[in-house]
């Protein structure tokens, strides 16, 4: 069975190959992913490896949490489940902001910040 470890405090330039070959010396890898962030194309600085059992796991936790890659102190345990959090977008809280949607033209603080 396999267990899922976080590593963070990547350097953005760290890779999954990097991540790949110094993990193997502590067991069997299945997996391993840096997350990118969708708008920059630029790593996060965390992501996660797939250890094949947990011995192996147990043993990349303790010979890899602090150590140092490219002069950055790694953090490396058990990944947690993703908690559900709520969807971004679809309107939100726009309070006074709101777009009113009838004739009555600028709200005060509308025509406070207009140009003319």
């Amino acid at each position: 069975m396999t267990k899922k470890l976080y590593v963070g405090n990547l350097s953005y330039g760290s890779t999954e190959d990097q991540l790949r070959e110094l993990f193997l010396s502590a067991g069997d890898i299945a997996s391993v992913t840096i997350i990118i962030d969708r708008e920059t194309g630029r790593s996060k600085g965390f992501g996660f490896i797939e250890m094949e059992t947990d011995e192996g796991a147990e043993e990349a936790i303790k010979k890899f949490n602090g150590y140092e890659l490219e002069r950055r102190a790694l953090t490396v345990n058990e990944a947690r489940p993703r908690e559900d959090r709520p969807r971004m977008g679809g309107g939100g809280d726009w309070g006074d902001r709101a777009p009113r949607g009838d004739d009555r033209g600028p709200r005060r603080d509308d025509r406070r910040n207009t140009r003319y």
